[in-house]
């Protein structure tokens, strides 16, 4: 590439401000950015830093009101974004930028399948239609990994794991092979190994196409194996830039050194935050656990099932962390919603207590609910978007009114927000007024309301930049140990699982294929599929070209 060829994108002097009751609240603050063909640019930095603003002005979806572009300019393969009119703009975006978001269920419409959802794409730009669009979209499906595609590409986002929907997103995405793609949290659902693939895809896209790539991410792993460059982002300013390896290895500003030094360690030493060796009573006994789902049958062909969990069984005692990591679709999070009665098991038994979950009267399980609590993967959509935050954190306290006398529960709330890192005056607001990772902290903070003694956590630090997911990984250990909390603790992020789980149940298709102590497991795993998954993490970009 020449080097007098303008960048294909770049931004400067951006100023973003939110509009509200009082003084307008700024979210970028004079940011300039560039990134070339072939580039890879990554933006690191914490939760409600403007990362995800700046990305969003780029394809003109920021709600404005509330949002106010204060100042700055916008430039794509050296045209003023600002000077195209709305046809212009819109015929742009898809085609020549397009954008992976970071939460693949709030931008996939429920009531079509995703297969329709894809040709979309071809179709609002007059590419192609009917079969050829049908073909072109099972291709995509295929590429970014979707297991029996012809099949998949029918049915609806509610039937794909969270991983799965976010590969949804990307073949979208990828479809018409833009010149630039701006990829918001692309891996935050998914597990290592098929982090890898996807990693892998886009590194072989950019390749193919000359692709520019703007990556946000929280994942400092993700980030130091893809990117060239690196900007690093706090509080709606850029604190510094450079090239990967040397923001990586010679940080300069303090926040960064933050940064890097909040990653979960890799090596062998240290317990981590590890409750070590339990020895309490047993508090679940998870026993041939089956979920069989029943496929109806579609004009040409005939019913079938599938086993989504298939006899797994574990055990957690008072105190302990137990870990479950496994590929997307793996049936970790089918469990969960077994053991919180969102799902109803095909077979198996769960006992509380010695009191099995499963054939609780409703007057039993509204008790257990008290006791056993749940974080979601998706922090939004287990958010009602008409309740402001004091609601939702108090909800628990509307449900079993002898928890907490209601003269306390605004101190309350204010106590739990700061335990999770927001600030107390935050309770008026509403979920769509915070960032992906402040969602999962307030749903933290709303599981702890009801003082649990098992807490189920499906992806709970996986929206949360290292550094706010360090303190929140620190703030479970110490509840756990101050309170003997028990966690079944699911994630795609195996130095969070090795630094944290005191045991590890790796999940395949269905069924436990190992389980260990997780020292144990980590130093010499017996099984391949496991050996595949810890040889997944990401490693340094540089590292790999020393290598070749």
């Amino acid at each position: 590439m020449s080097a007098a060829e303008p960048p294909v994108l770049e931004i400067r002097n951006l100023t973003v401000d939110f509009l509200s009751d009082a003084a307008p609240v700024r979210a970028v603050d004079g940011i300039n950015l560039s990134v070339r063909r072939g580039e890879t640019l990554c933006i690191l930095g914490e939760s409600g830093s403007g990362k995800s603003v700046s990305a969003s002005t780029v394809l003109d979806i920021l709600d404005t009101p509330p949002a106010d572009i204060v100042s700055g300019s916008i430039l794509f393969e050296g045209q003023d974004l600002a000077t195209l009119d709305p046809k212009a703009r819109r015929a742009l975006n898809g085609r020549r930028v397009a954008m992976i978001f970071q939460d693949p269920l709030a931008h996939l419409n429920p009531v079509y399948s995703v297969g329709w959802q894809i040709s979309e794409v071809f179709r609002a730009h007059d590419v192609c239609d009917g079969a050829e669009a049908r073909r072109r979209g099972i291709e995509l499906l295929r590429r970014v990994g979707i297991p029996e595609p012809e099949e998949r590409f029918d049915r609806y986002p509610h039937e794909f794991s969270g991983g799965q929907r976010q590969r949804v997103m990307i073949a979208m995405a990828i479809a018409l092979q833009p010149a630039l793609l701006i990829a918001d949290e692309p891996t935050t659902a998914l597990d290592v190994s098929v982090q890898a693939q996807i990693l892998d895809l886009l590194k072989d896209l950019q390749r193919e196409f000359g692709m520019a790539l703007v990556l946000i991410t929280h994942d400092l792993e993700v980030a130091a194996n893809m990117a060239d460059r690196v900007i690093v982002m706090r509080r709606g300013k850029v604190v510094e830039e450079g090239v990967a390896q040397t923001v990586f290895t010679q940080p300069a500003d303090a926040y960064t050194r933050q940064l890097m030094n909040a990653l979960p360690s890799h090596g062998d030493s240290g317990e981590g935050r590890r409750a070590g060796a339990s020895t309490g009573e047993v508090l679940l006994d998870v026993q041939g656990l089956t979920k069989v789902y029943h496929l109806s049958r579609g004009l040409f062909s005939s019913p079938r099932s599938t086993a989504a969990v298939d006899d797994v069984s574990f055990r957690v005692r008072r105190g302990e962390t137990l870990g479950i990591v496994g590929e997307s679709g793996s049936g970790k999070s089918s469990v969960a919603k077994m053991l919180l009665r969102l799902s109803e098991p095909t077979a198996g038994r769960a006992l509380y207590r010695g009191d099995d979950i499963f054939a609780m009267p409703p007057k039993e399980l509204l008790a257990l609910r008290r006791k056993v609590q749940m974080v979601f993967q998706d922090p939004y959509g287990s958010m009602n978007p008409r309740m402001d935050v004091r609601a939702i954190i108090s909800e628990p306290w509307r449900i079993h009114d002898d928890i907490l006398p209601k003269k306390r529960w605004n101190e309350r709330v204010a106590e739990l927000l700061d335990l999770v890192g927001l600030k107390p005056e935050w309770a008026k607001r509403y979920s769509h007024q915070f960032s992906g990772g402040q969602r999962q902290r307030i749903a933290i903070a709303r599981a702890l309301a009801s003082d649990p003694e098992l807490i189920v956590c499906d992806e709970a630090v996986s929206a949360l930049d290292v550094s706010v997911q360090a303190q929140v990984i620190d703030l479970l250990a110490d509840l756990r140990d101050r309170l003997g909390l028990s966690y079944i603790f699911i994630t795609h992020d195996l130095p969070v699982v090795r630094n944290f789980a005191d045991r590890v149940l790796v999940m395949h298709r269905g069924r436990v294929v190992e389980e260990n102590e997780t020292v144990a497991l980590f130093a010499s795993p017996s099984q391949p599929y496991t050996q595949t998954l810890l040889a997944s993490n990401p490693t340094p970009k540089w590292e790999n070209s020393s290598a070749k």
